[in-house]
């Protein structure tokens, strides 16, 4: 007879247990209800109910693949991101909660007036789409996305279709800003790759295995990635203002940077565990 809900459930998350990285064991539920179209509480609720061969075959096959270590967003191919969801595979990095600390510090901004009503917007380095298509929606204005992969632009045009924004968020193929007049631009926005090489011990399998490595680790290191970043937004106009994402050790590297640069420091924003997260920078 084949398996109730219950009976893959006990199995899944013993298994999920059992593994050297310590996935959450609530994603057994999770992955059982992307296979059934299920919600995780209407999987929850249904423990008795019988799980079809083919259903079955189907979530031990993915089963397999998150033991592996493939990452979970992968596999059912979507991920949440300010209380919205995007479409995500391997040819993006996942959004993370850290990155919505960048989308905090841009409302702050205008609901402080230092933004005008509508804003223009770019965002460098766009991956999935995240970052524009939510400030979009959140702030009223449009915005224009670019990413040096063209196929992280593919994805990126999904989840501007899959949010009907099509009117707001324009996509480009382009290294940082490659090619655009930035003087139009009220924000720029980036969470670009930051991970300096000597991290790269302390980042989980997960990650180097699967996520794209020109999304993680900038081009020889990150005070040049950030020079060049800086350098090529010199077209803004006075008193536009830059949001970037940074790692944790960065902030008194780019806090030197911008002393020295066209822009001010305005703030550094730290995230959830207290670690130095987004720059927020001004044009002299």
């Amino acid at each position: 007879m084949p398996p109730t809900v219950d009976e893959l459930l006990a199995v899944a998350k013993r298994r999920l247990a059992e593994t050297p990285f310590e996935p959450s064991p609530r994603e057994a539920a999770l992955l059982l209800g992307h296979v059934l179209g299920l919600s995780e509480a209407q999987i929850l609720a249904r423990g008795e109910r019988v799980v079809e061969a083919a259903h079955g075959d189907r979530f031990g096959e993915l089963l397999e693949r998150r033991l592996a270590g493939e990452p979970f967003a992968y596999l059912v191919g979507e991920r949440e991101f300010y209380r919205r969801s995007f479409f995500v595979d391997p040819r993006v990095l996942i959004p993370r909660p850290e990155t919505e600390h960048l989308v905090d510090a841009a409302l702050e901004l205008s609901s402080t007036g230092k933004l005008p009503a509508r804003p223009r917007m770019l965002d460098l380095g766009t991956g999935s789409g995240c970052l524009a298509i939510t400030l979009a929606f959140e702030l009223g204005g449009p915005a224009v996305a670019t990413d040096l992969s063209p196929a992280a632009v593919a994805v990126a045009r999904a989840n501007v279709r899959r949010h009907r924004a099509e009117a707001r968020v324009a996509l480009a193929a382009s290294d940082l800003t490659t090619g655009l007049a930035t003087d139009g631009f009220d924000l720029v926005v980036s969470n670009p790759p930051y991970v300096e090489t000597d991290e790269a011990a302390t980042i989980s399998r997960e990650i180097l295995d699967h996520e794209p490595e020109a999304a993680l680790f900038p081009p020889g290191g990150g005070r040049v990635f950030f020079e060049r970043f800086f350098a090529g937004l010199e077209g803004l106009r006075p008193g536009a203002h830059v949001l970037t994402e940074i790692g944790h050790r960065q902030g008194p590297m780019v806090a030197a940077l911008l002393q020295e640069s066209a822009f001010e420091l305005v703030a550094i924003r730290p995230d959830y565990a207290g670690h130095d997260r987004v720059v927020s920078a001004r044009r002299r």
